[in-house]
């Protein structure tokens, strides 16, 4: 049977979340929380003007659906935390209000009378998901999930009403991140290691390349050996610095100049 969610996407998070992209979540969610839920993303109340760009309203309001896709474990958390995909995002065109004449849309349980309002994730009913996609005039529908990788991969090209997205879920999953660090380490192809130059400071910092952008191949399988490299964060302005071409690991390390000092 088919879950149905709201999950909350705050203005600012702790978190290596990504609207439309990764979910990150504590693990009571999980049994919600399953790859094919259809969900409704949910903002509360603005509390500071700095993100008013990036809101369809300062007061609470949903602004978006997706399905959920896989979850991994964060390896980062002590607490069994867990981050999802999310597949088949889609914004809506203005802000749905948490409430319409004077009625909440999603039913309160007397249970949760007193705190509803705090969970990240709620279940909801079919029919409430159907009432709010109603009122941002989409039409509800019943996705048909991947029975295998390949099949997965071709389903996260998403075509939307406006435009084609290509997820850049592999690029920000934590899991593929720490792939690529343990296999490259943390010093640039250029030489640069950041602890070696700020001591303690930079101890553990690199930044996670992928080789070729899935804006111009499209969804493929990752293999972080060979798709994935550690770069300083020079080097990593300077291959994405043509924005008509993505300079290769060999094409950069061609144009590092000898050292001046």
């Amino acid at each position: 049977m088919s879950k149905y969610a709201v999950i909350v996407q705050n203005d600012e998070s702790a978190w290596d979340d990504s609207k439309g992209d990764l979910y990150h979540y504590p693990s009571r969610y999980r049994d919600i929380l399953q790859p094919g839920c259809q969900f409704v993303y949910y903002k509360g109340k603005q509390r500071d003007r700095e993100y008013a760009g990036e809101r369809l309203s300062p007061d609470p309001h949903y602004f978006g659906i997706g399905i959920i896709g896989e979850s991994i474990e964060d390896p980062a958390s002590n607490k069994n935390d867990w981050y999802c995909e999310i597949l088949a995002y889609q914004e809506f065109e203005f802000a749905v209000p948490f409430k319409v004449d004077d009625e909440y849309l999603e039913p309160i349980p007397e249970s949760r009378q007193t705190n509803y309002w705090r969970y990240g994730v709620r279940e909801i009913s079919e029919k409430t998901y159907g009432k709010i996609l109603n009122l941002a005039e989409l039409k509800p529908y019943t996705p048909k999930l991947p029975n295998d990788q390949n099949e997965l991969e071709s389903f996260r090209v998403i075509e939307g009403a406006k435009r084609i997205r290509y997820s850049s879920y592999y690029e920000r999953n934590p899991y593929y991140r720490n792939q690529a660090i343990n296999i490259h380490g943390l010093t640039c192809v250029c030489g640069f290691n950041f602890e070696a130059r700020y001591g303690d400071l930079g101890r553990g910092y690199i930044q996670v390349h992928h080789n070729k952008p899935l804006s111009e191949t499209g969804p493929t399988l990752i293999d972080p050996a060979k798709d994935m490299s550690v770069l300083c964060a020079n080097c990593h302005a300077m291959v994405h610095r043509d924005k008509q071409h993505t300079l290769t690991i060999e094409e950069l390390l061609a144009r590092i100049q000898p050292s001046m000092t």
